[in-house]
């Protein structure tokens, strides 16, 4: 039997408006919101690189837990370290949650530094989750160039060490490994792509540069198995994961002189441990976020998409959730003097003095 709307007595007419407006999470979840519309991951990167490639394991299983499965595409967008992809959102995009940002780490270091290139408000920012909690780095240099031992390493003046963009994660860490690992003058080259480091370092158009440990275990484990790389140092993430390839590998704790340098090594730390956020623009309505960070959490439990990540990655996921990036962004470090030493790193230029 089916109903005219006019038919209705208006006090249950009424009501049903009513709980529109009282309710939106129900009215959300009863139409299908999502259902026809389009997605957008904003990537800030380079396609083929490891954010890239989680936010391709994650999809399947995201759109599938979103009411409605609304087909997602990704858009790259590069650019000032991942911030350009969040200046864009926070600026531009609609906040219906059609639109969300994926980049890196230094899309919550550019703001908290102060960098120009950040021209958000971190804390507006909507955080959905994130597809690591942490990935440890390696710092390696190409076996030709001969630098075999930390005495050679320090000996050798102007290495070149290679990066996407002054800002991006490698580069920092780059920088912080070469600091305090004491090397002579090293030079910063950049302006590439995640996997166009890999062809610059087998190229020889650079002598090393720093990686997450499950890329360079993934993604250059042929070259790897075959010795075609030094491994110097490593950092490992707090809560986060350690590779087993590198357990041997001197720690970078190793190499501190003073408790500034030892500070420094724990705000990387916890930089890295937000690794891969997932954003969306401010005003969002709630009962949307609601259903995004109750989709992703859904996701990241899904058995199939460790199994997914572990094909792309090489490695199991560690992923947090919106609530959890929440917390973390609370307890990260402030201190003054330690932040002006991590800018140091993050800029371009001579590294300082020790």
């Amino acid at each position: 039997m089916t109903f005219k709307i006019s038919s209705l007595p208006a006090r249950i007419l009424a009501g049903a408006i009513g709980s529109v407006w009282l309710f939106p999470g129900q009215a959300l979840s009863q139409a299908s919101y999502y259902q026809g519309k389009t997605i957008t991951i904003i990537r800030g990167g380079e396609p083929g690189g490891s954010g890239d490639m989680q936010a391709r394991a994650l999809i399947p299983f995201l759109k599938r837990n979103i009411p409605g499965e609304p087909t997602i595409v990704i858009e790259n967008m590069p650019g000032a370290a991942g911030m350009k992809a969040v200046n864009h959102i926070y600026s531009s995009a609609k906040p219906d949650g059609l639109t969300i940002a994926s980049a890196g780490t230094p899309i919550i270091v550019g703001p908290i530094l102060g960098t120009t290139g950040a021209r958000y408000d971190l804390d507006k920012l909507i955080f959905l989750g994130s597809t690591e909690s942490g990935d440890p780095y390696v710092f390696l240099s190409r076996r030709e160039a001969g630098l075999d031992s930390l005495e050679k390493l320090r000996a050798a003046s102007g290495i070149r060490i290679g990066a996407q963009t002054v800002g991006h994660s490698i580069y920092n860490s780059g920088r912080i490994f070469a600091h305090l690992m004491g090397l002579k003058d090293p030079r910063f080259v950049v302006g590439f792509g995640g996997p166009e480091l890999d062809i610059a370092l087998a190229r020889g158009e650079i002598d090393a540069r720093a990686n997450s440990a499950d890329t360079l275990a993934h993604r250059n484990r042929e070259a790897l198995e075959k010795g075609a790389f030094h491994i110097h140092a490593t950092i490992t993430i707090p809560r986060g994961k350690f590779h087993p390839r590198f357990a041997n590998v001197p720690e970078l704790d190793t190499f501190v002189k003073h408790e500034n340098e030892r500070q420094l090594v724990q705000l990387f730390r916890s930089f890295l441990y937000l690794r891969w956020p997932y954003v969306l623009p401010p005003a969002t309505p709630p009962e949307i976020v609601k259903t995004l960070r109750a989709a992703m959490a859904k996701a990241f439990s899904h058995p199939d998409f460790a199994k997914e990540f572990r094909k792309l990655m090489g490695g199991d996921p560690s992923p947090l959730t919106g609530e959890e990036m929440d917390s973390a962004l609370r307890e990260l470090p402030r201190d003054p003097a330690t932040l002006a030493l991590y800018k140091k790193m993050t800029e371009h230029g001579a590294l300082p003095a020790r």
